[in-house]
């Protein structure tokens, strides 16, 4: 078996990259404050955020939405990785960033387009999002869009909360999503 060396394999990666080779590009960034986060992007943009990865079993996911052409390759996350970077110590209040949403419901995109105007250290309720796609009653809906977000963070399901204002649901942890509504001062 003959062995590759990291610099030629990392050389592979960026070059399969930047060749347009790859149908999805993924790292794993192991130095945030709310754990280990796999970032998924494609040449439309950021695609997939996930909390405690399991880099097999997202490849996968990756693959069957985006192609089989899925390859963990860091210069493709850089842009992400460093907004990431900068939200996490203060200094970032919005991403400027594409999403890459394809594949999902209209309704569903229809949802993540207005929870991404809710703004940095505030909230809003399941039940404001669903009036603001034309449904008033489907809050539970809007619940479970925010549950199946495949771009947290960038998309703040954190900042959406209950009727009552307590925290509810979240696919990171609660502790996380009381983590980043402290970090942008939306709870004390």
């Amino acid at each position: 078996m003959t062995t590759v060396s990291p610099e030629l394999d990392e050389r592979f990666r960026t070059a399969a990259a930047a060749s347009g080779l790859l149908d999805a590009a993924f790292d794993v960034l192991s130095d945030t404050p709310i754990g280990d986060l796999l970032v998924g992007v494609t040449d439309h943009g950021v695609c997939r955020i996930h909390f405690d990865p399991d880099p097999e079993r997202e490849l996968e996911s990756l693959a069957r939405q985006f192609g089989p052409r899925v390859l963990r390759a860091a210069k493709p996350v850089d842009r992400v990785k460093s907004q990431l970077d900068e939200y996490f110590a203060g200094r970032r209040r919005a991403f400027e960033i594409d999403w890459d949403v394809r594949g999902l419901p209209t309704y569903n995109q229809r949802v993540l387009s207005q929870l991404a105007q809710v703004e940095y250290g505030s909230t809003t309720t399941y039940g404001t999002l669903a009036a603001l796609t034309g449904n008033p009653r489907a809050a539970r809906a809007v619940g479970t869009v925010m549950n199946r977000n495949p771009i947290p963070i960038v998309l703040p399901c954190h900042r959406v909360v209950g009727a009552n204002g307590k925290l509810t649901g979240y696919a990171g942890g609660l502790d996380r999503k009381e983590l980043l509504l402290r970090l942008e001062g939306a709870i004390l």
